[in-house]
């Protein structure tokens, strides 16, 4: 048996003293870290511009949660490379729980779509919750008069290929790809035509200078109302609230159809999950809340609500699914 002088034993003594000395330091500090926060206002980025859906979204429950968590949530639009400014300046946030961001299903197609991405979608940030559902729904016009089902696009697409056209709010928007996923799936070959924005996208659609497009429920409600567009199917695999009586493209005939254009919380990764945690209740229990449940459906936005594992897994489907699609289409974007 090898004795140990008391010597040595005290050097062992000292070093395993001085190791677990940091860690002992940590848990409180992290405690009270938690514990304190938040004792400033947050910073909630919109990485678009004011005014639509994700905007609305932000604005909505960032007034309840920060009524429940005693401190403001201020929100920030940053707008600018289809999210990638604000996904980026949040990605080099501290993460102390004060920088957050509402995002789409950017943070899944952004990297197939864009090469020199600056930020890593997941190693970067810390998943918080999903928020809401907002379906966008194809939609016709007065250059259609005869068409009144997804079967008739898809025949009239088959009998001109490439002649018929549908908008989007810009290349790698949800709008966009949901027609990349249809002429996929359908077969029907038309011709995509983007603009610099949902706006000037649907005014064409109204002016009849394109034929089809995959909008927002947001902004497509009201011209369906007027009568002004015409709805043929929305794009998630269940029926929306918003549209109870339009089918889902699955139901039109397009087997395996489903774009369901997401909005969730995500923080800087490392952001303590105390925090996490207390951001991901309030922002459960605003959804909770009928007022809010009313207010978001005017924008035609479903509440979701998750765990940020949840998120994460959500995530990951998500980017598997987009990734696949992006690059079978060769669709790039730099």
């Amino acid at each position: 048996m090898t004795m140990i002088s008391s010597h040595t034993r005290r050097h062992l003594l000292a070093a395993l003293l001085c190791g677990s000395a940091p860690l002992a330091l940590l848990a409180p500090a992290a405690h009270a870290q938690a514990t304190d926060w938040p004792s400033k206002p947050v910073r909630w980025i919109v990485p678009f511009p004011p005014g639509g859906a994700m905007d609305a979204i932000a604005r909505t429950l960032g007034e309840k949660a920060g009524a429940t968590l005693g401190q403001p949530f201020v929100i920030e639009n940053k707008p600018g490379a289809g999210g990638n400014i604000g996904a980026e300046f949040v990605a080099k946030a501290p993460a102390d729980g004060y920088t957050i961001m509402i995002t789409s299903i950017g943070m899944a197609t952004n990297k197939p779509l864009y090469g020199n991405l600056r930020y890593d979608p997941v190693k970067d940030f810390a998943p918080v919750s999903l928020l809401a559902v907002v379906p966008n729904v194809l939609v016709t016009n007065h250059t259609q008069p005869n068409v009144k089902t997804v079967a008739d696009v898809v025949a009239a697409a088959r009998k001109a290929p490439g002649t018929l056209s549908y908008a989007s709010a810009g290349n790698g928007t949800s709008i966009h790809l949901a027609g990349e996923m249809f002429t996929s799936l359908s077969g029907a070959q038309m011709l995509h035509v983007p603009y610099k924005g949902s706006g000037p996208a649907v005014s064409d659609m109204l002016g009849g200078q394109v034929n089809y497009m995959f909008d927002s429920i947001t902004s497509a409600r009201p011209h369906l109302e007027s009568g002004k567009l015409r709805a043929l199917a929305v794009t998630t695999a269940k029926r929306s609230k918003a549209l109870p009586n339009v089918p889902t493209m699955a139901e039109a005939g397009v087997a395996g159809y489903d774009v369901s254009p997401w909005f969730a919380v995500f923080a800087p990764a490392g952001t303590p999950k105390p925090v996490i945690a207390r951001i991901n209740k309030a922002l459960l229990d605003a959804m909770k809340q009928p007022d809010v449940a009313e207010r978001l459906n005017t924008i035609g936005a479903e509440p979701v609500g998750s765990s940020p594992e949840a998120l994460a897994s959500h995530l990951a489907r998500e980017t598997t699914m987009w990734t696949k699609l992006i690059t079978e289409r060769g669709i790039k974007l730099d």
